[in-house]
């Protein structure tokens, strides 16, 4: 045997190898208190708190309250005007104006009528001109294209 061997050997002689007694879990009267407290104060909640009426969806975030304002805009006005587009999104007139044979409307310019268009909360617009002309807009929900082109 080599004297690393003889060493470990010996060592292992005189070192108590018995096994430690079992153990008992202490986790098994900690978690029988923490059941003990939690039950006593479900029935305390329980009994002081009324019950709670149910929860209501939350409400979409409110609009941002500053209009936004497109200072050189061109209204199409050339078959009335009825509709426009800003950006992606399309608006209908609430009070269309259509001129005779479905063109610009008398005293407006044809194609295009300069003016500025505003953005309000949450889904208008009003278009105004130097001339005093003022027509307001709202959002067509869904809407993809033009309800009508003209020529």
């Amino acid at each position: 045997m080599t004297e690393d061997r003889r060493a470990v050997h010996a060592l292992a002689d005189t070192v108590d190898v018995r096994p430690a007694p079992p153990r008992r879990p202490a986790t098994a009267p900690l978690m029988a208190a923490a059941a003990t407290v939690l039950v006593a104060g479900v029935i305390v909640v329980v009994s002081a708190t009324p019950p709670e009426p149910e929860p209501t969806p939350a409400a979409p975030p409110a609009p941002s309250p500053t209009p936004v304002t497109l200072p050189n805009f061109a209204l199409l006005t050339h078959c009335g005007v009825d509709e426009t587009k800003i950006g992606t999104t399309f608006y209908e007139a609430e009070t269309p104006l259509i001129g005779p044979a479905r063109s610009a409307p008398s005293g407006w310019d044809n194609p295009y009528q300069p003016g500025t268009m505003t953005l309000g909360p949450p889904d208008s617009a009003v278009f105004r001109d130097q001339l005093g002309h003022e027509v307001r807009f709202h959002v067509r929900p869904g809407a993809k294209e033009f309800k009508q082109l003209c020529d």
